[in-house]
């Protein structure tokens, strides 16, 4: 009872200056994603441009008629695909919001980087970054009458801190939902973990001109919902399988232990310049979380908030009681909140 009582509040408290938008539960979901949804996404523009070492990036945009509407960019997570967000932006899109999606170099409809297609790999994390400064600048900024918003998930949240150091004028606000700001090490200290990742991730380039997976991981192979720790949603998981089964060309296994030496570099990059980050930002945090490191988002906005008071609220993240990684792809009682908290923000500012 507690737990419901605390979620009430919270949407009660995030909702009061979010004109109280309704976004899509479960229970509309399968039929709007054969008609409302469906519609709205025919009417989307799907395009490319070429990235960083000249590898292809594709994105998605949504546009209204009415050329005064905000502008929100979404930055997607690891291994997802601007084909997962169908739902999320359709919300945003009907909350007043033009939508810009991109897919990351490596993964969904982008360019992959090696013949293995499943393997999660980045030459240099930087390049994540780049890719998604030129989407901005170059074709966000293009359709927008105001400086955009910023929506990320996981590994989009680390993409987009690092962007906000580099560009602290270009985003009206942003929002990073389950940030990877530090990985769950499953109960091995970071200071053993890190240095011996690098060092094996060194000793395959010295070794082999193939990446090595991290221990572990394997190509494409999804768990049953039962076993899934990202989302509780029954629907929104079999969506998302469904999606990644019936689309090869989006799917990817794990990560090397060239992603992983090169992400451990990006957060050492995050913490050091955190100061430069001046975008209000909030941070929402899963309590459940299996993949990132909620100590690690404590940190970051102990912090940032101490650097920049109008960022992480009391010096806190906010703290969705009970819910898994996927805050976006939740069950109602965790995503209809969170949805609310990031338009309640967006709002603010």
């Amino acid at each position: 009872m507690q737990k419901y009582i605390l979620i009430i509040l919270t949407i009660v408290g995030f909702m009061t200056n979010a004109n109280n938008h309704e976004f899509t539960t479960e229970s509309q979901l399968p039929s709007r994603y054969k008609k409302e949804i469906a519609d709205f996404w025919l009417h989307g523009h799907f395009s490319n441009f070429s990235g960083r070492e000249n590898i292809r990036i594709n994105y998605a945009t949504f546009s209204h008629t009415k050329k005064q509407q905000k502008c929100l960019v979404i930055v997607p997570g690891r291994s997802e695909s601007y084909l997962k967000y169908k739902e999320l932006s359709f919300d945003f899109f009907n909350a007043g919001f033009n939508i810009f999606i991109i897919d990351h170099r490596g993964q969904g409809l982008s360019q992959r980087i090696v013949a293995n297609s499943n393997k999660g790999y980045v030459e240099n994390f930087q390049y994540y970054v780049d890719d998604l400064t030129f989407f901005i600048e170059e074709i966000v900024s293009k359709h927008c009458q105001q400086k955009p918003y910023l929506l990320s998930h996981s590994m989009g949240g680390t993409i987009a801190a690092i962007y906000l150091q580099e560009y602290s004028n270009s985003i009206q606000s942003a929002v990073l939902s389950s940030p990877m700001l530090g990985f769950n090490g499953g109960g091995i200290p970071s200071f053993i973990a890190e240095p011996l990742i690098k060092t094996t991730a060194q000793l395959n380039q010295w070794l082999d001109d193939k990446p090595w997976y991290f221990f572990g991981h394997k190509n494409f192979s999804p768990e049953t919902f039962e076993k899934n720790v990202l989302m509780h949603s029954a629907i929104r998981y079999q969506q998302f399988i469904a999606l990644y089964q019936n689309n090869k060309d989006i799917q990817l296994g794990g990560v090397t232990l060239q992603w992983l030496a090169e992400s451990i570099t990006a957060l050492e990059t995050i913490f050091t310049n955190i100061k430069k980050i001046t975008t209000p930002t909030l941070v929402l945090q899963s309590s459940d979380d299996k993949f990132v490191n909620n100590e690690s988002q404590d940190d970051f906005c102990q912090q940032l908030h101490a650097l920049h008071p109008q960022s992480c609220p009391n010096g806190k993240a906010l703290v969705f009681k009970d819910a898994y990684h996927e805050l976006f792809f939740e069950s109602d009682i965790y995503r209809q909140p969170a949805l609310s908290a990031a338009l309640n923000w967006f709002d603010k500012h």
